[in-house]
C-alpha cells in the first residue's frame, strides 16, 4: 500500500527534529564481521551497533 503525502510529511518532519545520522564508514571485512555478528545475535547491524556504543557507554560511566 501506498504511503499518503500525510504520513510522509510526518515521518520527515519526524526524522528532521527527533534524529541524528552518523556516517560510519568500516572496511568491508570488518562489515561482514559486525554482519555475521549481529545476524548471530538475531539483530539488525543498525541495532547491534546501536546496542553496543549504549552498553559501552553504561558500563564506561559506571566504572568511573
Amino acid at each position: 500500500m501506498a504511503m499518503s503525502d500525510k504520513r510522509k510529511e510526518y515521518l520527515y518532519e519526524y526524522q528532521k527534529t527527533k534524529l541524528k545520522r552518523i556516517p560510519l564508514d568500516v572496511t568491508i571485512s570488518d562489515y561482514e564481521r559486525i554482519k555475521s555478528h549481529a545476524d548471530k545475535q538475531g539483530e539488525s547491524v543498525n541495532g547491534f551497533i546501536k546496542r553496543a556504543i549504549t552498553e559501552t557507554m553504561e558500563r564506561e560511566q559506571t566504572s568511573k
